[in-house]
């Protein structure tokens, strides 16, 4: 059986990471961007290729992303957010729209983007999968990205 091949090592290029992060929900926002800064920090990427951008909500991940998708220096993005359910099905709309755009917008640009959007029933699930005990979304979506962006010149 021949190896596989994985992003899991090799060198990173050089740009810029953009992490597009909700100011909804702070609290859990916040951890998440931090978790998502620390792992690139781990991985090497200077603190001078880190371009942080705050949007208002979660809708507005994607413009966010697209528009830093537009420098030709930003090698991948990385998308941060929280919906938790309401009253309503907002939520659900919300995430399935916000979920579909950023796929697309990766695959028309070529090049990742972390998915870093919680959805969530309630706020106690968010706290736990924003640095509680199922882990924090940052890291992985971090992860994700540097792993994607490792295994891109492996299929060129």
């Amino acid at each position: 059986m021949p190896q596989p091949i994985d992003g899991t090592t090799g060198a990173l290029p050089s740009g810029r990471i953009a992490i597009v992060v909700s100011r909804y929900n702070p609290g859990i926002c916040d951890s998440m961007c931090q978790a998502a800064i620390e792992t690139l920090t781990q991985a090497g990427v200077s603190e001078e290729r880190h371009w942080v951008i705050r949007v208002p909500g979660a809708w507005e991940l994607c413009w966010a992303v697209e528009q830093a998708l537009q420098h030709s220096d930003v090698t991948a993005a990385i998308a941060l957010g929280c919906v938790i359910r309401g009253e309503t099905t907002h939520d659900e709309h919300i995430n399935r729209t916000v979920s579909a755009s950023l796929m697309d917008q990766s695959l028309s640009s070529g090049r990742p983007i972390g998915f870093g959007l919680l959805t969530c029933n309630t706020l106690e699930q968010a706290i736990q999968r924003s640095g509680g005990n199922v882990g924090n979304k940052g890291h992985e979506a971090a992860d994700a990205v540097l792993e994607l962006l490792r295994l891109a010149p492996k299929l060129r």
